[in-house]
């Protein structure tokens, strides 16, 4: 399974709880689309995750932005994902983004705002934050391989408590 949280937004440690700390202990890959804010937020994930991957955001300190890259791409059962925090020109810059890392598919965070996205013909994923929501559902995204069809992922939201409010698919 691949776990995708963003917006942390934390001094010390993760916040995980509920569902979110159990997909993150149990996942292959944990990506994290950056503002964990303070380092030991990223320590506590790294010691949590099996395999984190993540990238700093527009509120991470500077010691995180020495660990982490802005941008990053992380390949998951045959799905290439760009992996980014914002990109100042929306959809169309995260679409360019993914041309340039010949990506499949783009995880990002900054609007605390869990969504799936795939009209434009290039997938989005936003997976929301499991900490501090901001008046949005929190939440947190999990793939898994497409039973039957190695080449693709089944994706959901789902909020620290369980329910899956969204479900979706991706394929290269």
């Amino acid at each position: 399974m691949l776990v995708v949280v963003s917006d942390t937004h934390a001094r010390e440690e993760s916040k995980l709880q509920g569902r979110t700390l159990d997909a993150v202990r149990e996942a292959e890959i944990v990506v994290h689309a950056g503002d964990f804010y303070r380092e030991p937020v990223l320590d506590a994930f790294e010691s949590t995750a099996r395999t984190l991957r993540g990238v700093y955001g527009n509120n991470d300190d500077a010691a995180i932005r020495d660990r982490l890259p802005e941008v990053r791409t992380v390949e998951y059962a045959g799905v290439r994902f760009a992996v980014t925090h914002r990109h100042r020109n929306g959809d169309t810059g995260l679409a360019m983004l993914a041309r340039e890392r010949d990506a499949n598919a783009v995880i990002c965070g900054h609007s605390h705002r869990p969504r799936f996205d795939d009209g434009g013909g290039l997938p989005i994923l936003n997976p929301g934050s499991h900490a501090q929501p901001r008046g949005n559902r929190p939440a947190h995204a999990e793939f898994e391989p497409t039973a039957g069809d190695e080449n693709a992922l089944s994706g959901r939201l789902v909020t620290p408590d369980g329910a899956v409010f969204e479900e979706f698919r991706i394929a290269p």
